[in-house]
Order: structure tokens, then sequence, then C-alpha cells
């Protein structure tokens, strides 16, 4: 049982999602403004969240990713605290806000991921706060009484009251349609990427349904059963409510619940790719590893010295009996290496054909 579960792990996963159900006590003020309607999506968040916690923990375990984690945040706490500060916040805007890594294989490839990002960190912003009960609207009672005066709705984070606005303003306007937004944002940014791994023979070859086209299903489902519930709002006067509700409802929680597991944990992971590019900037301060055969920089020092490290935590070793270790090599090196080993062995049998 014990190699099939990570105790340390599961640990703490348990913690967070304690945490978690009491933030959400806490800021629904001991449940009184939390949502009945919304307990099923508080589960499946729930369910994420022990499930993304696990799997994360599990992997910042790992030697290697152990080693960037790590690193990463001695270097913030350091000396040079304000230099890495400026370059982790600039390295955060290009890479994880603007999404310029994606847009360096292609422009509508960029702007498709880009309108995923934003629709769906935007999305979860506002469905997160409002299942824990953070977030919650009423009616003022004056407003609603007075057929001549329009209904003014209160706002309220944390059941502490924000901002009074009409229900035909414009900030009832993005308020209340923030989510249908997002969703249109969704669609388009999913719709392109499933069209090219339906038709480019490339990914065809090599993608997975359950890898890559379930998780685009998904976020195109969750969106389209969301429009759904405003469209039968608006336009159907909730005739068929009940089955969009619960349509939505279920493809949300299928969503929740794959996340842990799937392509979607890559949100997760992607911010911590700003730890490795601070790893990088800190070996090179450090100075650079020169292979020993091409006479060419190819790594910095620090990089080597902890592989050298992680190789041996793994039961790996890669050094000769003079001690000099094949990470001390460009992969330039390393062929030239296996060339001459192929070379001697061929003068040694006597035999360089055959």
């Amino acid at each position: 049982m014990r190699k099939l579960l990570d105790l340390r792990a599961f640990a703490v996963a348990l913690t967070a999602t304690l945490i978690t159900l009491l933030m959400v006590w806490a800021g629904s003020r001991d449940l009184q403004n939390f949502d009945a309607a919304l307990v099923a999506y508080l589960f499946g968040t729930l369910f994420a969240v022990f499930g993304i916690v696990y799997r994360y923990t599990v992997w910042i375990q790992r030697p290697p990713t152990s080693v960037y984690f790590w690193r990463s945040f001695r270097v913030l706490f350091s000396r040079e605290f304000l230099h890495f500060f400026a370059y982790t916040a600039k390295d955060f805007f290009r890479n994880i806000v603007s999404q310029r890594f994606i847009f360096k294989r292609g422009m509508k490839r960029g702007a498709a991921h880009l309108l995923m990002a934003v629709g769906c960190t935007l999305a979860f912003a506002i469905t997160i706060p409002l299942t824990f009960g953070w977030i919650h609207f009423t009616l003022v009672p004056e407003s609603g009484l007075d057929p001549s005066t329009p209904n003014i709705y209160t706002a309220h984070f944390f059941g502490f009251e924000v901002m009074n606005f009409p229900v035909e303003s414009i900030t009832a306007f993005f308020a209340f349609g923030a989510l249908n937004w997002c969703s249109l944002l969704v669609i388009i940014g999913a719709t392109y990427f499933l069209q090219k791994r339906l038709k480019a023979p490339g990914l065809i070859a090599v993608q997975t349904f359950e890898g890559d086209i379930l998780p685009l299903l998904l976020l195109i489902l969750v969106s389209l059963t969301g429009l759904g519930l405003t469209l039968d709002y608006k336009f159907m006067k909730g005739q068929t409510f009940e089955f969009m509700a619960v349509t939505h409802a279920f493809c949300v929680i299928v969503f929740l619940i794959w996340m842990p597991f799937g392509k979607f944990f890559h949100i997760i992971q992607r911010p911590a790719q700003i730890g490795a590019h601070i790893y990088r900037e800190v070996g090179k301060r450090k100075g650079m590893q020169v292979c020993k055969i091409t006479g060419r920089e190819f790594a910095t020092r620090l990089h080597i010295k902890d592989l050298k490290t992680i190789t041996a935590k793994m039961g790996f070793n890669l050094e000769n009996e003079k001690g000099e270790s094949l990470l001390d090599y460009s992969p330039e090196g390393k062929r030239d290496l296996l060339a001459r080993a192929h070379l001697n062995a061929r003068e040694a049998s006597g035999k360089y054909f055959g």
C-alpha cells in the first residue's frame, strides 16, 4: 500500500483540503452565505484540490524537480532578492501573462492559447469565490418593493457589503455576464486547437483521445452548457433550466475531477517554469561548464554539479576509475567518446569492417 500511496503527499493534500473547507466555512460566515445549490460543485472542487496538491507534492519530491524548487526559494530569499524579484516579475509577465512562449510557435496558436488561458483564469477567479460563498449578491428590499424604481443589488465579499449597483447598469452587465464572455473566449481557443488536432496528420499520428482530445472537448462542453443556462434564462423563460443546470454541473464536475490526472495539470505546473529560469540565471552567474573534448561551454557548472548529485541519489554511477564523470562532456563530446570507443574496440579486434 505504501508503494502505491505517498504518505507525505497524502498528508499535505489532506491538510490543504481541510484548510479549504475551513476557508469555505469562515468566508461564508458559518455557511450562512453558502448556496446549497452549489454543493456538487464544492465537492468537485475539493476533489480537485486534493488531487492537485497530492500530485504536485509527489512531483516536487522528485530529485530534479526538488533541486529547481528549493534553489529557487533560496535565491528569492537571499541577498540578491531584489534582482531576482524583478527578474521573476518580468518572467511571470512574459511567459504566464502574455504567453510569449506559445507565440513563438505561431501567431494563431499563441492567440488561441491566450484566449483559453484568459477565459479559464477569469472563470476560476469568478466561480471559486461564488462556490465557496465568499461572494454573493442580494437585492435591496426597498428597490424590490417599489415597481417604479430599478432593482438594486448589493455585492458582498466575505459577508461585508462592497457596493450597490442597478440591475440594468454596466456594472451588472459585466458582473452577471462575465462568465459568458469567458465561455466565448474558451470556445474560440479550444475549437481552434480541436480542429487542428482533427486535421493535422502529424498531430493525429501521435495524439491520444484522453490526453489531447478529451481536455478540449471538456472545455468546450463546460463553456457551451454554461452559455446554455443564460440562453435559457433570456430567451426560453427557464423551460429547459433543469436539464441545462444538471448537464452543466456534470461537465464541470468531470472537468474538476480530470484536472489532477490529465493534461490540465500543466496549468498548475507552468508557473514552476519560472523557478527553472531563475535556476539557469543563477547558474550563469556562477560560471559555465566547458566540455573537455570540444572546449566549448554547454551548461552551467551549477547544473552539472546538481546533475552529479541527482544521478548518484538515483543509483547511477557515471564516473570511470579515474573519477571522471560522463556529465562533464557536452552532447557532442559524448558522441565523440562513443566514436572513439567503437574505434578502439575495432582496433583491438583487428577488424574495421564486418
